[in-house]
């Protein structure tokens, strides 16, 4: 009974632990698909706002033409500046202070677009032309230190990117010269052959002088040896033995004729003048 209710508890616990993970997965999950939501929901009510406040720049005449261009270009400056850092920021870690004090701008900015649509709204022309310098400085100041901090990351990467490309064209160079390489290598290679070229007929002509030479003497020792000989012909050289070279005679089949022209000219003259 006791190993029966350790088990019950046991699977109690696991079935607890799977619905609790469970729920925290779901919840996790949740809010992840609502805060993307809100995200979505948020840039397309910010483009919304963006062609709205671009059709008030053309539609509208006097001061509500005017705080919508600074409205306009407030915002335009800081999505510029903002898509520029985050773009960066994989490459260059620097760029999240940057993202920071950027963050910092825009929460200014906002202050400042809600009160210029409070101006919008102001039914009094004399309050709007009073205010509205003021505010369009304002907007001016934010607007040019976003610019700046767009202007100098732009200035960054770019110069990362030509030192990253002057690296990369010195080890195309390098390597460019390691391939050529091969021209020297060619070069020595045949000179080398040429040499060996020259060794190897040097050797053939030196190795035919001497077979001309051998074949001269196994002439002379053939005949020698028909003079020695009376019926059993010369012995020839082999053509592997290491002991000489065939002759001219063996090679043109005029040995075992010379051999007998020799022996008929040995036979003692049986004419008048022996007796």
């Amino acid at each position: 009974m006791d190993v029966f209710g350790v088990m019950i508890g046991l699977v109690l616990l696991f079935g607890i632990a799977t619905l609790v993970l469970a729920v925290v997965g779901t919840v996790k999950a949740a809010k992840a698909v609502a805060a993307k939501v809100e995200k979505h929901e948020a840039n397309a009510r910010r483009a919304v706002e963006t062609a709205t406040l671009k059709a008030k720049t053309y539609t509208k005449v006097g001061p509500p033409a005017q705080i919508a261009s600074v409205r306009l270009k407030l915002r335009t400056s800081l999505d510029g500046t903002r898509q520029v850092l985050e773009g960066g920021l994989a490459q260059d870690g620097q760029l999240g202070e940057s993202l920071a004090l950027l963050t910092r701008l825009d929460a200014h900015a906002a202050e400042l677009d809600g009160e210029l649509r409070v101006l919008e709204r102001e039914p009094d022309t004399a309050r709007v032309a009073a205010k509205l310098p003021e505010l369009r400085e304002r907007a001016e100041r934010i607007t040019h230190a976003a610019e700046t901090m767009r202007w100098a990351a732009q200035d960054r990467m770019h110069r990362f990117a030509d030192d990253e490309l002057s690296r990369l064209s010195q080890e195309c160079e390098s390597e460019a010269g390691a391939l050529r390489h091969w021209d020297t290598g060619a070069g020595s290679g045949s000179a080398s052959g040429a040499a060996s070229g020259t060794a190897a007929a040097s050797a053939a002509a030196s190795g035919g002088g001497s077979a001309g030479v051998g074949g001269a003497a196994g002439a002379a020792g053939s005949s020698g040896g028909g003079a020695g000989s009376s019926g059993g012909g010369a012995v020839r050289a082999g053509l592997t033995d290491g002991k000489g070279r065939p002759s001219a005679e063996d090679l043109l089949g005029l040995a075992d004729p010379l051999t007998k022209l020799a022996q008929r000219l040995r036979k003692p003259s049986t004419g008048p003048s022996a007796s």
